[in-house]
């Protein structure tokens, strides 16, 4: 390893031991390296860091933070609550699934998971407390349902890595994101539903509508759901499940759950619906991701001020004010993270990194499953954003080595630091959710430990099954089928199971041979 490497790395380290901050101990390491570079004008560095934080696809990022902060005090969750009860709260433990249903809709909504804690697990803790359940295991479940909602779109982190990664498509990240997103809330779920039943936690009772209103509900939806289902995913004919059986399975589903919670979908439609608008509009071309977010913060205006009434103009300036301190925090990191890539191309990292864990194994699954680790660790000492940042430039030649794609690579990658927003010493969710629950950091962790088995069982199946991820981009469009066949990497680890058996088979062929030919 070179110098600058070592320069780069030492510096970084001792800077995070001595508690400064990370973003100045990202541009403090980049500096120094620069300097044992031999790089003049050192200036060049900032020059590096205005570069990283100039795109357009990053102006997202403050709109999507503003829309958030609105609707985080603007009364969603009590009406997503509501709506999440009526649908499974009459399951044994169904507060828990209520919990987690509603971190996944609220934290999709708001793209952050630590809004998701504070406005969820401040109503649904203590609830859940009043009715009987642990008190940690009701922060246990908030905690880790929230990191849910930054894998089900729109979502900042996944703008972030589309940035780091170099021009990945945000719409077809947001698509990648929603099957991963929904199998690790049910994972977390049936952990749930299991640690309920052993405690004898009992479901909630929940007074049904009449049917007339049941009847115009279920049309309605019938018809909302069928216009979207046509016009998002699009499903060839010829394949097992078609697009018109698919649609009739969701139109059924939809209708059914509407009917049986319409007063409180009444109440909450008008909430999901910003999820249809972002990612209907950017599926469909109407406007970019950037655009979205703008439309978004304006939705969310009209919604928590003008509709529910639930913020008042007096509050604008704070809400405005926290969400430039947020900003200021992401933009302060993204761009001494494109210093630090920067440095990094330099020195060859991504290079030396590449080479070695190549040279480990050459089968992807033992890579991926290595890569895996070491992000759990990072996650562990590391905030989402800077390690996104860092490390998708030094393992993602890793990966494209393998035949992995990108947008696969980084859902796996996000699904893997969400685990980390859960563990001390930095984890954020942990932090506040032991907060709103006053509780202690260690009986959470203890109690926590089954939910990590589900998050890690989920990081696998996302990892080791692309189509989980892949799936939704190629049926929208975001992503050509062929695309997609040529990072088929789990095929090449199977099919080279078989190439080897014969290499090893001939050699012993060979061998026999020269056995008998010999005097």
């Amino acid at each position: 390893m070179g110098t600058i490497a070592i320069v780069l790395i030492v510096v970084f380290v001792l800077l995070l031991i001595m508690n400064v901050p990370i973003a100045v101990s990202i541009a403090l390491a980049s500096f120094f390296a620069v300097i044992a570079a031999g790089i003049e004008p050192t200036v060049v560095i900032a020059g590096r860091m205005a570069n990283g934080v100039n795109s357009f696809a990053l102006l997202a990022i403050p709109f999507f933070i503003l829309s958030g902060h609105l609707m985080g005090r603007g009364g969603l969750a009590r009406r997503l609550i509501d709506f999440a009860a009526t649908l499974v709260g009459r399951l044994p433990g169904g507060l828990g699934y209520v919990n987690v249903l509603t971190c996944m809709l609220f934290g999709s909504i708001s793209g952050s998971a630590g809004a998701a804690v504070s406005s969820v697990g401040g109503f649904m803790i203590p609830e859940m407390n009043r009715k009987g359940y642990g008190r940690e295991f009701n922060v246990a479940v908030t905690t880790t349902a929230a990191t849910t909602g930054l894998l089900i779109p729109p979502s900042n982190i996944m703008i972030v890595y589309s940035v780091a990664a170099g021009s990945v498509s945000i719409a077809a990240m947001f698509m990648a994101g929603v099957l991963p997103g929904i199998v690790t809330g049910l994972f977390i779920m049936l952990v749930a539903g299991i640690i309920s039943a052993m405690s004898g936690y009992r479901g909630d009772v929940i007074e049904m509508p009449k049917w007339k209103p049941l009847a115009a509900t279920g049309i309605v939806a019938f018809l909302l759901v069928s216009v979207i289902v046509l016009n998002v995913v699009k499903i060839p004919d010829s394949s097992p499940v078609s697009g018109s059986r698919l649609g009739m399975l969701v139109f059924v589903a939809v209708s059914v759950a509407c009917c049986v919670c319409f007063r409180t979908f009444r109440r909450a439609y008008m909430t999901l619906l910003l999820i249809l608008i972002v990612i209907g509009g950017i599926l469909k071309g109407v406007f970019t991701a950037t655009e979205a977010a703008a439309i978004a913060v304006v939705y969310s205006f009209i919604l928590s001020v003008m509709v529910y009434r639930e913020i008042k103009l007096r509050e604008l300036p704070d809400i405005l004010l926290q969400t430039g301190i947020t900003t200021a925090v992401v933009m302060l990191l993204i761009g001494a993270s494109s210093g630090m890539s920067w440095i990094m191309t330099i020195a060859n990292i991504p290079q030396t990194v590449s080479a070695a864990l190549l040279g480990l194994s050459d089968n992807p699954i033992i890579i991926l499953f290595s890569i895996n680790i070491l992000l759990l660790f990072v996650g562990t000492f590391m905030d989402m954003t800077p390690a996104v940042l860092i490390f998708t430039p030094i393992f993602l030649p890793v990966v494209r080595e393998l035949g992995m794609h990108q947008i696969h690579f980084g859902i796996m990658m996000i699904a893997n630091l969400c685990i980390g927003l859960c563990t001390p010493p930095v984890g954020t969710c942990l932090f506040i959710g032991c907060g709103v629950g006053k509780t202690t950091i260690a009986k959470v962790t203890k109690t926590m430990l089954p939910f990590f088995g589900a998050m890690i069982a989920a990081l696998m199946v996302i990892t080791y099954v692309p189509s989980v991820s892949l799936w939704l981009p190629v049926q929208s469009k975001q992503l050509k089928v062929e695309e997609v066949e040529k990072s088929t990497f789990m095929r090449k680890a199977k099919a080279e199971e078989p190439i080897k058996e014969a290499a090893t088979a001939n050699e012993e062929k060979d061998a026999n041979a020269e056995a008998k030919s010999a005097p």
